[in-house]
């Protein structure tokens, strides 16, 4: 199973074409729905204008190679390694269901447009990275679904709960969840791979399909957020703590000592 292309042998049933049309429509979502999110939120203007709201409060100036720095450690730190995360639990969580979706995505784009048939022998490690993948998704998925989430683990809520904010981790578990079973039925070939096939098909749509109203693009924005939180670093700009309750006085009147000392 590991070393078998689900995609080629679909191809008896299904005309490569279909499936590469099917996965270039995929990805024309992902961009159009980035794009429609970025519009509808006015993400790009917000990130613009409080760009310019750090080169006005900053301090001092960041250089060219100083900002080069930056942005590798922010490629580095908050992209690779999501440092973002405090929580150990969390980030290894959020690890193995980002890399293992990367690889998921790449082995299914490899398979469905370089080795669409089994009259091209695919190579071994496509589908091993297409299962292994899906596999991490899902335990980095179930594990955060079933263990991590806040609302669960502090307010008590049913693990079964759903809201909007859930849309884009539901439907990410569906399709690789789905995906693994079809492949299953289809080696084995058993009667029930085509049902399977078709709610594999349905969640993947989903996925792609409701990027506008999931988390999906969040990944976009999350590095242009973090590169900004360390430029107002280091040029001073950064405002987002209290002053201490020693500090000189700002607004108002100063801290006085009680009278009874």
């Amino acid at each position: 199973m590991f070393t078998s292309n689900p995609f080629a042998e679909l191809s008896s049933v299904i005309s490569p074409s279909v499936m590469q049309a099917y996965v270039a429509v995929m990805i024309v979502l992902v961009v159009g729905g980035t794009l429609f999110d970025v519009v509808h939120k006015r993400s790009a203007r917000y990130f613009f204008n409080n760009w310019q709201k750090i080169k006005t409060r900053g301090k001092q100036r960041v250089g060219g190679g100083e900002m080069i720095s930056l942005a590798v450690r922010t490629a580095v730190v908050d992209g690779l390694t999501s440092g973002e995360f405090c929580n150990p639990r969390r980030r290894i969580a959020h690890l193995l269901g980002m890399y293992g979706f990367v690889a998921y995505a790449a082995a299914t784009i490899v398979m469905v447009f370089s080795y669409p048939t089994p009259a091209a022998p695919t190579p071994a490690i496509w589908p091993a990275l297409w299962h292994i993948g899906a596999l991490m998704v899902c335990l980095g998925g179930y594990w955060f679904w079933f263990f991590i989430r806040v609302d669960v683990a502090s307010e008590g809520h049913s693990m079964f709960r759903l809201v909007r904010a859930d849309l884009f981790i539901v439907s990410l578990l569906g399709s690789v969840t789905l995906g693994l079973i079809w492949a299953y039925m289809q080696s084995a070939g058993s009667s029930w791979a085509s049902l399977f096939l078709g709610l594999y098909l349905i969640a993947t749509t989903v996925l792609f399909g409701s990027i506008p109203w999931s988390k999906f693009s969040h990944m976009f924005f999350k590095p242009a957020a973090a590169f900004q939180k360390r430029m107002e670093k280091a040029n001073g700009s950064r405002r987002n703590l209290p002053a201490p309750a020693d500090a000189p006085e700002i607004y108002g009147s100063a801290r006085r000592q009680p009278s009874n000392y």
